[in-house]
């Protein structure tokens, strides 16, 4: 369906330059070498294609928490995350301590299934990373190599035969982005394409049928094909 051009006039140019503040709009102004029309047309360009990566996100996400969960699980038990053979580090069990809070201030029962729900998408990447101090602060720092990715979290990865660090890397590179996308910032300078090829193979080595169900369902391919100063955009 074809989207009719938005006019931007001088007085909608200046309308949308106060709701939007031009703190805010600076980034594309300057992107636009100082054309202010173009830096709203690239701004619309950037929310469209957040709007995109919002689905492929979600799905990479979900299936990301729900794998490492389930390994985890089948190695420390289902209520993993209070076991202290984990050796979780104190930044860990604070959050774990934090969605649990939550979860009683809004009433939710806070069984296995509302904690991995509640937490965050930094959390399990996190989990992937070496391992920080335990709580204290006393004492050699956790080491999750040893006792979440090899007796666990290496088979949350059935179709990747990599190393932890290999693993997390692109996974914190998500995270950049989702939080980036999640606090509306500009997203259209980094390289897209790469971001979402990534997001994909990193599902294939969950769930390849899950790679393939984003990847028909994604409108990612389509917004980058489209020009940043482009008006036939919608979000």
């Amino acid at each position: 369906m074809s989207v009719k051009p938005f006019s931007l006039d001088d007085t909608v140019i200046r309308a949308l330059a106060t709701s939007l503040s031009p703190e805010r709009m600076a980034t594309y102004v300057a992107a636009a070498g100082g054309d202010q029309e173009k830096a709203l047309r690239l701004y619309t360009w950037n929310t469209a294609v957040s709007a995109a990566f919002y689905g492929p996100l979600q799905g990479v996400e979900v299936a990301l928490r729900n794998a490492m969960h389930r390994e985890l699980s089948a190695t420390y038990g289902v209520d993993w995350y209070d076991d202290p053979r984990c050796g979780l580090d104190a930044g860990t069990l604070s959050r774990i301590a934090g969605a649990k809070d939550e979860l009683r201030r809004e009433n939710y029962v806070v069984d296995p299934p509302h904690v991995v729900a509640a937490l965050s998408f930094g959390f399990w990447v996190a989990l992937l990373g070496r391992g920080g101090h335990p709580q204290g602060g006393a004492g050699p720092k956790r080491n999750y190599e040893m006792t979440l990715w090899r007796p666990s979290l290496f088979r949350a990865f059935p179709n990747a035969k990599l190393s932890r660090s290999q693993v997390h890397s692109p996974l914190n590179y998500m995270r950049t982005l989702r939080n980036r996308i999640a606090h509306h910032e500009p997203i259209f300078s980094r390289h897209l394409d790469a971001d979402y090829q990534s997001i994909l193979s990193v599902t294939g080595w969950i769930c390849p049928s899950t790679r393939d169900w984003i990847a028909h369902h994604s409108r990612v391919d389509d917004i980058l094909a489209r020009p940043q100063d482009g008006d036939d955009l919608r979000f």
